[in-house]
């Protein structure tokens, strides 16, 4: 009990700092050293009957309790630099390098262009999230595939009489539901539950993310029209000093290049168990062929030192996404590490058990507690990294699968944070269209708390 205790205070503090907007990862890092320490403590107390086990499985001691503290980071760290990390500064790298050449401009515009042959304003609102969740699947940044529909889809929408309010509120939820093999959250997600990435995308991802976003897309119908038709004028109201007026800009790229940024996806689908199976095809190797073919085209047409300028954004980018993110899901599993040390999760366990609570209700709690941390701070990164890696645990004690607990955990936190007026995505369609925050929360509120409703309970139903 005094581990919880403990485990309670410093997960308290925790949430506060992080609530000061203070970096996350030290943050995680502070605390889970705290915890690792206080398990040592109890140790040396007698309190803890299985003993301190601050280090991950298979890794030896230094000898000294006090390195064993920073052996763990540096077990973790190499073990995540080396999979989940590579896959995802790989993913990032060539998002941003197709969008420092062009190609994924294009392809927006492509992808937006079959909307103009409809007439009904709201049916048209309705089909363009759905084309824009299909866009997210390989443009996996929420505010930069926001900036190019903002150029592409936005104008088309307010012309055929949607408001500028209903518009650029579904703009910011078309990348609410983080999946498929690009998504740097989904293939840690993949990683936690012990599969790869494209068995989690096709076989457990897409049902459950097929219908909610149909779930989403009606609601966006049906809400924006109610509040549109509610809020008459003020519905297209725009601060003209705030607002700003975008173009498209695909580099003068030739238009087969819209191709481009789907070519890692189209690979992965191919080449794995599913299609042909002689093949395995994993994302970093994916992203690095598609970057290949990429980079030869682009030398084709350039000159090659402008090209190899151009290409280094791809490392850049890598570099950028180890210093964000992969530190970030390192600081959250040493703070998971922590929890357990202390004995706090084993404690919680038996706790659960005891009250006889299905597992499906500690599905909604972590849902809960991950949506309203996502809401409060504008990301749900932090809260999803540090307590995902203790989802196989609560999942084998309960018997039950684990993504049963853990897919819902991690879909919650793109829905959550879009109702969010701090989140980035939210924040550049605000200055781009010239509309409060506060305005567009308000019209992505009943699609995204909808929408979770939607996702849970399919989950539910499906496993």
């Amino acid at each position: 009990m005094i581990g919880v205790l403990i485990s309670l205070a410093v997960t308290v503090l925790v949430v506060w700092i992080l609530l000061k907007k203070m970096k996350a990862q030290f943050v995680l890092f502070f605390g889970g050293l705290v915890l690792l320490v206080s398990a040592l403590a109890m140790d040396a107390l007698g309190l803890l009957p299985n003993g301190a086990q601050i280090l991950p499985k298979g890794v030896s001691s230094t000898g000294f309790v006090g390195f064993d503290l920073f052996k763990c980071i540096t077990s973790l760290m190499s073990s995540r630099v080396a999979g989940i990390g590579l896959l995802i500064m790989a993913a990032s790298g060539y998002s941003t390098y197709m969008a420092k050449i062009g190609a994924s401009a294009l392809m927006a515009d492509y992808i937006s262009r079959p909307l103009r042959v409809f007439k009904s304003p709201y049916l048209v609102l309705a089909l363009s999230y759905v084309v824009g969740a299909v866009a997210d699947l390989f443009i996996p940044s929420a505010s930069g595939l926001s900036m190019l529909l903002m150029v592409t889809m936005y104008p088309v929408l307010v012309r055929l009489g949607v408001s500028r309010l209903s518009a650029a509120a579904l703009i910011i939820t078309v990348s609410c539901l983080d999946m498929g093999p690009t998504s740097g959250a989904a293939n840690y997600a993949a990683q936690v539950a012990g599969m790869d990435t494209m068995t989690y995308f096709i076989e457990y991802q897409l049902p459950v993310g097929l219908v909610t976003t149909i779930a989403v897309a009606v609601l966006h119908y049906f809400s924006q029209k109610y509040f549109d038709a509610k809020d008459g004028e003020k519905a297209n109201e725009i601060d003209e000093t705030v607002a700003k007026q975008n173009d498209l800009d695909s580099k003068g790229a030739p238009a087969w290049y819209g191709f481009l940024p789907m070519l890692p996806l189209i690979m992965l689908f191919v080449f794995n168990r599913f299609v042909i199976s002689s093949i395995k095809l994993d994302v970093p190797t994916a992203m690095f062929i598609s970057f290949t073919v990429a980079l030869i085209c682009e030398l084709i047409r350039k000159p090659a030192k402008e090209v190899l300028t151009t290409a280094m954004d791809f490392f850049n980018t890598m570099g950028r996404q180890f210093a964000t993110v992969i530190t970030l899901i390192v600081a959250g599993e040493l703070f998971a590490k922590g929890l357990i040390a202390t004995g706090t999760i084993d404690y919680l366990i038996d706790v659960t058990k005891n009250m006889g609570l299905p597992a499906y209700a500690i599905m909604i709690v972590v849902v809960t507690f991950i949506s309203i941390a996502s809401v409060v701070m504008g990301s749900g990164n932090a809260p999803f990294y540090a307590f995902s890696p203790l989802m196989p645990d609560f999942a084998q004690q309960f018997g039950v699968s684990t993504i049963l607990l853990l897919m819902p955990m991690q879909l919650s936190t793109g829905m959550a944070r879009n109702m969010s007026p701090i989140t980035a995505v939210v924040v550049a369609v605000a200055g781009c269209s010239g509309i409060s925050p506060f305005a567009l929360i308000r019209r992505t509120a009943i699609p995204m708390i909808g929408g979770l409703i939607v996702m849970v309970v399919t989950t539910i139903l499906l496993n």
